[in-house]
């Protein structure tokens, strides 16, 4: 992934070798804050996305900790999202939560578009994972790299960080919709943070099913 990350022009640290257990990765500078880079980091984003896949999903399946990412390659991006991203955890969550998620994945083909950009996405972008230097992104770490559609990344980094206008002008325009996809997109990150950090968390999924009107 963060050799797919540097081929596509994104800064990231260099390979050097990787086994099962090992990776060894070059050093690479930090002395900076995000809030030196937003507009670099708009940048950065947009010449990422502007990387595109055959399809949506990526060539392996992964993990965080115990909880199964599956990207099985499909042409019909609301699909993709409601089995890999968003149902796959009903059976993790309890009944009540499970069947609200599952009615938002039903009507998904009404709320997503059908075929975006299959984008290289991060896949875990937020400001933890961006190193800065001399007010400069000088590396993305710790992708969960698939292909799909760039407000992904987008709803991950809204989901901790505040990113102001200068990194939006630097990125691109916004797509008509994008504040409600920004709320189904960010129920995977608040569904994987529900099942690996506990209950803390559900008010979370709770308010973003709301959002949605389920």
């Amino acid at each position: 992934m963060l050799r797919a990350l540097a081929a596509a022009g994104a800064p990231a640290p260099k390979v050097l070798a990787a086994d099962d257990t090992v990776l060894v990765l070059a050093v690479v500078a930090e002395a900076g804050s995000l809030s030196s880079a937003w507009s670099d980091l708009g940048r950065v984003l947009s010449q990422l996305h502007a990387t595109q896949g055959p399809r949506y999903g990526w060539d392996t399946d992964y993990a965080f900790g115990p909880v199964a990412i599956a990207n099985t390659w499909s042409d019909d991006w609301p699909s993709f999202w409601a089995e890999h991203r968003l149902v796959n955890n009903a059976r993790f969550i309890g009944n009540g939560l499970a069947r609200r998620l599952e009615r938002l994945a039903a009507d998904l083909p009404n709320r997503l578009p059908r075929a975006p950009a299959p984008s290289l996405l991060h896949g875990d972008l937020w400001g933890g994972n961006v190193l800065v230097a001399d007010g400069k992104v000088s590396g993305l770490i710790d992708p969960a790299c698939t292909y799909g559609h760039g407000e992904v990344d987008i709803a991950m980094l809204e989901m901790f960080d505040h990113p102001p206008a200068a990194f939006f002008s630097a990125y691109a325009k916004r797509e008509t919709g994008h504040r409600e996809r920004i709320c189904i997109y960010r129920l995977w990150p608040a569904l994987v943070h529900l099942r690996l950090f506990g209950s803390g968390y559900r008010p979370l999924v709770e308010r973003l099913l709301t959002d949605l009107g389920i």
